[in-house]
Formats: C-alpha cells, sequence, structure tokens
C-alpha cells in the first residue's frame, strides 16, 4: 500500500473539497490518503498555520478558496515547499462563466448560505425525524417520499440523505403477520417506494444489530428461512402495488438516495 499526507483546504464547511478529494481516492488502488482537512480559513494567520502542517508533512495540497489574498499565500507557500497545490473548482467555474459569459462574484461560504433551499432541508430533516419507523401515519400526504421495507433495508439513514436534499421522506416498517396502515393505502401524494435486500446479507446485518445490542439471537428476526421469506412476500406486495423496487444489496445510501431522487424527478416531470 503507498500512503501520502492530502491536505484539503476551505474556507467553508470543506464538504466540497472532501467530496472531490475522496470521489478521486477511489479511482486507485492499494493508495491510502492521511487526510489533514481545514475549513474555516480565513485569515492570514490560518494560512502560515496550514504551510506549517504542510511543511511538517508534505504531500498534495487541494483548496477551496474565494480571496485572491489567501489563494496566493498559500500557492506561493507551496511552491517554496515544492508540493502540489490545486484549487478543485477553478477550472469547473471559469468553464460556466465562459460558457455563459458571465462574471463570478465569488464569496466564502456561498453554497451555505441561509436561503429558501437551506430552510427547505431543515423542514424536511424534521419531517424524516417526526416520520421515522411509522410514526405519525395520519400526515402521510404531507410526505414526498415514502419508502416501506423489512427491517435492516436502510430506510432511516436513506430518508436522512433524501431530507439534506431537501424531501421529506417518512418510512414504513414491513413487518410479517401486521398489515400496512390504511392511510398508506389511501393517500395518493407521495412516491411511494420499496426496498429489499438480499436475505443472506439481511440476516448477517440483522445478527450484528443484535449482538451490538446484547441481545438474544435465538429468534425468527435472523432465521434465514423467515428472513428469505420476508423479503420475497415485500417484494410481492410491492409488485402487486405496482411500487418501484429498489435492491439496496451492493448499493450505498447514497446510491440507493439517488436511484429514489431520479425516479421522484421523473414522477415529477410526468405530473407537468
Amino acid at each position: 500500500m503507498k500512503s501520502f499526507h492530502l491536505h484539503l483546504i476551505s474556507d467553508s464547511t470543506g464538504e466540497t473539497v472532501g467530496l472531490v478529494a475522496r470521489a478521486s481516492l477511489v479511482q486507485f488502488d492499494d493508495i491510502v490518503a492521511t487526510e489533514h482537512i481545514w475549513n474555516m480559513i480565513r485569515n492570514e494567520s490560518q494560512i502560515d498555520e496550514v504551510l506549517d502542517k504542510v511543511r511538517d508533512n508534505p504531500g498534495m495540497v487541494l483548496y477551496t478558496l474565494v480571496s485572491h489574498k489567501l489563494r496566493e499565500m498559500l500557492e506561493n507557500g507551496c511552491k517554496e515547499l515544492q508540493v502540489p497545490c490545486i484549487s478543485i473548482l477553478d477550472p469547473i467555474v471559469a468553464a460556466i462563466g465562459y460558457h455563459v459569459g458571465a462574471e463570478v462574484h465569488a464569496s466564502p461560504g456561498r453554497r451555505h448560505v441561509m436561503d429558501a433551499e437551506y430552510f427547505a432541508r431543515i423542514e424536511a430533516m424534521h419531517f424524516v425525524l417526526n416520520h421515522d419507523d411509522g410514526q405519525s401515519i395520519s400526515e402521510l400526504d404531507q410526505a414526498d417520499v415514502v419508502l416501506l421495507g423489512v427491517s435492516r433495508t436502510s430506510k432511516t439513514p436513506t430518508c436522512i440523505y433524501l431530507a439534506n436534499r431537501g424531501i421529506k421522506a417518512a418510512n414504513i416498517p414491513i413487518v410479517p403477520g401486521s398489515p400496512l396502515p390504511q392511510e398508506l393505502m389511501e393517500t395518493n401524494r407521495p412516491l411511494i417506494v420499496g426496498l429489499i435486500h438480499d436475505a443472506k446479507q439481511l440476516v448477517q446485518i440483522r445478527r450484528n444489530r443484535l449482538r451490538m445490542l446484547n441481545q438474544n439471537e435465538e429468534t425468527d428476526y435472523i432465521d434465514p428461512e423467515t428472513v428469505t421469506r420476508e423479503v420475497n412476500e415485500s417484494r410481492k406486495l410491492f409488485t402487486k402495488h405496482g411500487w418501484p423496487v429498489i435492491d439496496s444489496t451492493r448499493k450505498s445510501i447514497e446510491e440507493v438516495a439517488a436511484t429514489v431522487i431520479k425516479i421522484y424527478n421523473r414522477r415529477l416531470e410526468e405530473t407537468l
């Protein structure tokens, strides 16, 4: 395994530079980066501190800084230290500006301003927390998306991710022997999506959950035949009602959420 130091520098939360760096790193095998994260860097003394640490741990520097003065200071410092220093957004911003013929009016943290979109995400997050695991069923008509699935099919974390995109999501567990709530059958506003998972992997996930909670493992909850039956019955239910199905077995939370958003946006387009 090859390892190197990677300094991620931002004048805001550091989310953008972090995502770009990690998306790039996964393209390489047998490489491990030791990340040094520097966020809210907005003055010269902070740049000096960053450069001191880069000197102690030489490596690649990726940054998103708006201030020309701070950018120049960082780049000159890295040049003296003979380490690569890259502004990850410059090529994209320049290309967009050239394409639309517009000037750049940058400011630190502009992506995270408290605008209507920001408050929509906050509202969506509150909605998810109040409608998790079948809570507040009477308010399902207020949801944009409802996720269904047997236990441990990533319903809750997917809903939280959707909320961060401003989508109000509720989730309802499918419990063997228990009918789905009538309110779900009567609602027609939200997009209803079914989540399924490979039964063998689901058994292991549930077993790990029980061990973490120090609970008895002699239960149908992790019986392979019972779990297989649960998954098959849930699939039949989704097919019966014509609800789209997403197999989360080999998908990350982000990928599942992205698929939900794609279906959701397609549905919106069809209603226009």
